[in-house]
């Protein structure tokens, strides 16, 4: 279990406080889409959210077809930012801040079904970034057997508050 301290985030420990509740992941995905609405054209599920890791489900519907009827691939790279934002909301203490500061992509097969985007990072050690640093964080989207469909490696800048 994630451990929720008074040098977390606002948005982690909402989820501390809601994910085990009845519906209680629901109403923090809602809650982090009204947030930033953009994140709701592709409806994310957050499943899962600890320092280090998030993993976020996101529904194979109208608004994400391209024209192959797959997912196409901006709601993609939109699940990878959902997936990473959270795993750094867990991860960075409110004594810093973060923001995404670019992302490659690549798109490795037809995204023919829902996704799950897994984030993950190797959490650096806070109380030595004095000044900017780059930190990587690389998400998995997989189709609902699994394989891999998309991989994105977000790059996100981190300075102290």
């Amino acid at each position: 279990m994630s451990q929720v301290s008074a040098q977390s985030t606002g948005t982690f420990r909402m989820w501390q406080r809601l994910r085990d509740r009845p519906g209680g992941t629901r109403l923090f995905s809602a809650a982090a889409m009204l947030r930033v609405p953009y994140f709701a054209s592709v409806l994310p599920h957050v499943e899962r959210m600890e320092p280090g890791l998030a993993e976020v489900t996101v529904p194979k519907w109208f608004f994400v077809h391209n024209h192959l009827r797959t997912v196409h691939a901006i709601a993609a790279c939109n699940a990878a930012e959902v997936a990473m934002g959270m795993a750094m909301e867990a991860t960075v203490p409110r004594t810093h801040r973060w923001i995404p500061k670019g992302m490659s992509v690549a798109y490795l097969a037809k995204a023919t079904t829902a996704l799950r985007a897994t984030a993950r990072l190797d959490p650096p050690d806070f109380d030595a970034i004095t000044e900017g640093t780059d930190v990587v964080v690389a998400v998995r989207i997989t189709d609902r057997a699994g394989s891999e469909v998309v991989h994105a490696d977000i790059t996100t800048w981190v300075t102290p508050a």
